[in-house]
């Protein structure tokens, strides 16, 4: 009974704490030092063009992109306070004793250039700055007792001797307080007094400044609670209807839009506020957040909240369409069922059920209204069902009926996890309700409902329950198969499995959608085929869902259906002619494996159990949130021994182009990093790449966030990525161009070079060959030189002994001719002597003649005149032997009588004697006796031949015969004999 009471009692008050909170709330990403690795302590929060944010941390100025945390530490090492983005790009910051701003170089890589150097000396050092303010061209840096204000590159400044409390902005004008003064406001060239109730001004300790419409300020202190400056007046600022800590005060504030702001506490989170002092919401840590002890608020570009905190940095997904559902009421209960009745919503988790009165508005998940308890049914729900105006509960102790704000037991001992309506052949409305044990059933009416009524011979867990267009009942075991039953009276039943055309006898699921009976499976959904008696893969829904597995079911109103792959959520979108599936990647492994559940009220009301209560979706806005996306490089490093960070993932406003690098051969192998800075949807964003230059396309989809390719040739490279979330909006490409150069010997001018030394090389290769050639040709010359002297002296050789041969041959001609000549020379005198006797012989015969002369009457005439016959006889033989004389002669000297006769015709024959005589170089004496003739005769034979043969006085006639070369001529006589006679007779003529 005692812990009845106390569990109402902390129901009661957990209902009373949350009354003014929303029941759907953003989700909250934590962040914490050991996740951003800088210090504990974030002030104040800025985003830059590009959505990158940054934060005032005790380490430094600390950044983040959605993936990558980045640190920059001041020069003097020293807590960063303030921060504030410029619009023209720079990122000015106040440390202590420190003002500066960062700014990207040529590279992108974020530097820090102080400003500590313009800042007068007499009014350094200084403590530190707590707030930067843009006002046109001016800078505002407020100290603890001075105001520098920052003008085209020249700093003034604004002492103050009781100390600036605060600066701040709104409606385009800048306030500045001081702690004795009040307030002020600059008019562009000074600070002008604003003359307003000194017991409100005087000694405020302000934390924030919020403009709430024209020229209205809210203004939150820590001493004074909240004030509301208007021109020329200030007063309270009363949040209505609010309870808060003891001790609590709003440490920060910032306007969300037109009617809210948020409001940052010391010690009870982050409060939500209409303009008008109504609280809206609550985030503390019971909601989320890491602790209550917020330093500063900022509201991204898409409307979501950005909270810094003393031990951390919180995000809380504002704008976001699906929000948590989980109370203190809740405890933290996992959600199993959820339903709409009589304009209230009912959730079963794990630990009850509870109630909430709807509130007439589209978005459910902004009512205020409190969780209530329903009183009888505290245990585990399973299942919510509604049967005209009968509303049955399955849970682990039963099944339940509500009547009012209580459940009414109808069936104890075992869990109910499911029901189906179902209509018998007398067109009765009956419930099949799927328990433990079994398939019972019920009747509507409420007297019959105390009795159930099995299906018979069947005993099984039955949670998934579906009654086809047949009146034919299925139900699905997740570790058996598939059952059929024909009729709930019928005893007969047929369990489907792998065998029956299932692609596995396990995590098999029945429901009805598009009004199919189908079966989720691990391959997609599969229908039943009556003419087959058996499963098949769905023809239908195969070009939906293909082959991926599914776990879960269910339509909605619009005929789109959701569906559990996995641990994932997702929707098959019919609203388009081609059905588009969309995950929801904020709710991967957040729900309850093997107890999924999903309820769509409406487009803007679905409702998913999870591990902690429930989360809400308003698909309307899911599908409609159209922010843009935009992708980053947040890195290029070449990697190898050591890296080198080469552009730092910063571009600048005002337009400067990242310069391209130019690398080194060696330095060929980079890593790349990007990200999209789309806080509320991290999850959902995928992304592809590209490096011109080598891959041949665009990657696959995926959630890596850098990309490295290693020994790149040389050549010009662009890294080409862009991103898409899971609704398939795809952001602009983002791009980083390099350079990889080639090594020194594969430069232009080293290619050039080449071509001059490959010009020179071949002309000294042409002028070598040249040479080899010339040598082999003087070479070759000279060996066929050599061979032709071997050869000539060969020759000469063989012409040796030729010529010795022919030496030897003539020389054995030459003993013979000299032989054959000195016969012949021999019968030549034996003729001559003959020729001379004969000369005698006719002396004689011409002396006996002379006697005879002298004798006439010489007695004896005829003796003597026999003896002159006689004498005539031997000289006929002398004759023959003249004619011997002249062939041996001709036949020795060459034909020399013939060729002369041929040569000199008119040579008569005693003169052709004459010459023979002479060529045989007789003297006139002998020539005179062979001839018969006086010496006279001879001479003047001399001299009548010498005219014939027409010689000069000088020519001696014996050398001219002597040396007279005559050759056969073609008409030369041929019968030697006759010439020979011819001679002869000319000779005794």
């Amino acid at each position: 009974m005692l812990r009845k009471l106390l569990a109402f009692i902390l129901v009661t008050w957990s209902a009373t704490a949350i009354a003014q909170n929303t029941i759907g709330l953003p989700v909250t990403d934590n962040f914490d030092k050991n996740i951003y690795n800088a210090g504990a302590q974030n002030r104040e929060i800025a985003q830059d063009a590009n959505g990158i944010m940054y934060f005032a941390n005790n380490e430094g100025l600390l950044c983040f992109d959605g993936t990558y945390w980045k640190l920059y530490p001041l020069p003097n090492k020293t807590i960063v306070r303030s921060v504030a983005i410029a619009p023209d790009g720079k990122i000015y910051v106040g440390g202590q004793d420190e003002i500066g701003y960062f700014s990207p170089d040529a590279a992108g890589r974020l530097s820090f250039t102080s400003l500590i150097h313009i800042v007068p000396r007499n009014h350094r050092p200084f403590a530190d700055v707590w707030n930067i303010q843009f006002q046109g061209n001016h800078v505002f840096f407020r100290t603890s007792n001075k105001i520098f204000r920052l003008q085209n590159g020249s700093m003034s400044v604004f002492p103050s001797k009781n100390g600036w409390g605060f600066i701040g902005s709104g409606s385009n004008k800048v306030y500045a307080y001081d702690l004795k003064a009040g307030f002020f406001q600059w008019d562009g060239s000074q600070w002008q007094h604003l003359n307003l109730p000194e017991p409100l001004t005087s000694e405020l300790r302000i934390s924030a400044f919020t403009s709430c419409g024209a020229d209205s300020m809210i203004i939150t202190t820590v001493n004074k609670g909240m004030l509301l400056l208007t021109p020329g007046k200030i007063a309270p600022f009363t949040l209505k209807q609010a309870r808060f800590p003891a001790g609590m005060h709003f440490t920060t504030a910032v306007r969300l839009d037109g009617e809210t702001m948020a409001l940052g506490s010391s010690a009870n989170g982050c409060y939500i506020v209409r303009m008008s002092g109504e609280v809206i919401q609550n985030f503390s840590r019971e909601t989320g957040l890491q602790n209550n002890r917020i330093t500063n608020l900022f509201q991204d570009a898409n409307k979501n909240i950005w909270v810094g905190l003393e031990g951390g940095i919180d995000f809380i997904a504002y704008n976001n369409a699906i929000k948590k559902i989980n109370p203190a009421v809740f405890n933290d209960g996992s959600g199993y069922a959820a339903l709409v009745y009589a304009n209230q919503l009912y959730l079963g988790l794990s630990n009850g059920l509870y109630r909430l009165e709807l509130p007439k508005l589209k978005d459910y998940s902004f009512a205020t209204s409190a969780y209530h308890p329903v009183a009888g049914a505290e245990g585990q729900v399973y299942g919510l069902g509604l049967f005209g105006n009968l509303l049955l509960l399955g849970g682990h102790d039963g099944l339940f009926s509500l009547k009012g704000t209580h459940a009414v037991p109808i069936a104890k001992g075992t869990g109910y996890w499911t029901f189906q309506p179902y209509q018998n052949t007398n067109g009765d409305s009956q419930v099949l309700a799927g328990n433990y044990h079994g398939i019972s059933l019920f009747n509507t009416g409420t007297s019959a409902m105390a009795s159930a009524r099995p299906i018979p011979a069947f005993d099984e867990s039955a949670r998934f329950l579906v009654v086809d267009n047949e009146n034919r009942i299925w139900a699905s075991h997740p570790y058996q198969g598939i059952y059929l039953f024909e009729g709930p009276d019928q005893k007969s039943r047929k369990l489907y499995t792998s065998k029956d055309g299932l692609p596995s006898s396990l995590d098999n699921h029945v429901f009805k959608v598009k009004g199919r009976m189908v079966v989720a499976t691990i391959h997609g959904i599969y229908e039943y085929d009556p003419a087959k008696d058996r499963f098949e893969p769905s023809e239908y829904f195969r070009p939906v869902f293909g082959t991926t597995s599914v776990r879960y079911l269910k339509e909605d109103a619009a005929g789109n259906i959701w569906f559990i792959h996995e641990k994932s959520v997702g929707v098959a979108d019919f609203s388009t002619l081609k059905p588009k599936i969309i995950y929801l990647p904020e709710l991967n492994r957040k729900i309850v494996s093997g107890y999924e559940h999903i309820y769509p009220i409406n487009q803007n009301n679905i409702l998913v159990g999870a591990e902690k209560g429930f989360y809400h979706i308003n698909y309307e806005q899911y599908k409609s949130h159209t922010h843009s996306l935009n992708v980053l490089i947040r890195s290029v490093e070449a990697i190898g021994k050591t890296d080198t960070l080469l552009y730092g993932g910063y571009n600048s406003a005002a337009g400067k182009k990242v310069s391209k690098a130019e690398l080194e051969h060696n330095r060929n192998s980079f890593h790349f990093s990007y990200s999209a800075p789309f806080y509320e949807q991290q999850a959902n964003i995928e992304y592809a790449f590209q490096l011109e230059g080598l891959d041949k396309g665009w990657s696959e989809w995926s959630k890596k966030t850098e990309k490295e390719y290693t020994a790149l040739p040389a050549g010009s490279y662009t890294f080409k990525v862009k991103a898409r979330n899971n609704l398939g909006n795809e952001s602009t490409v983002s791009s980083y161009s390099f350079v990889v150069l080639p090594p020194w010997y594969a430069t232009a001018w080293a290619f050039a070079a080449y071509f001059i030394l490959a010009c020179l090389g071949a002309f000294l290769l042409y002028k070598r060959q040249q040479k080899r050639f010339l040598r082999q040709q003087q070479k070759h010359s000279e060996e066929q030189e050599h061979l032709q002297y071997l050869h000539q002296l060969e020759i000469d050789k063989n012409e040796k002994e030729i010529v010795k041969l022919k030496n030897e041959k003539l020389e054995a001609e030459i003993e013979y001719k000299n032989a054959e000549l000195e016969y012949k020379n021999s019968e030549l005198a034996s003729i001559a002597m003959h020729l001379v006797q004969k000369g005698e012989l006719l002396t004689k015969i011409k002396d006996e003649l002379q006697r005879l002369n002298k004798n006439p009457k010489h007695l004896e005439p005829l003796n003597d005149l026999k003896k002159v016959i006689r004498i005539l006889s031997d000289e006929e033989k002398l004759n023959e032997d003249w004619e011997q004389f002249a062939v041996h002669f001709n036949k020795v000297h060459n034909d020399f009588l013939l060729m002369l006769k041929e040569r000199y015709p008119d040579l008569k024959p005693h003169e052709l004697k004459l010459c023979a005589y002479l060529r045989m170089n007789l003297s006139s004496k002998e020539i005179a006796q062979l001839m018969n003739i006086s010496v006279r005769g001879v001479e003047i034979g001399r001299y009548r031949l010498r005219k014939k043969l027409q010689l000069a006085t000088e020519v001696n006639l014996s050398q001219f015969m002597l040396s007279l070369e005559i050759k056969k001529g073609p008409h030369a006589a041929p019968d030697l004999k006759a010439s020979l006679n011819s001679i002869q007779t000319g000779s005794q003529n």
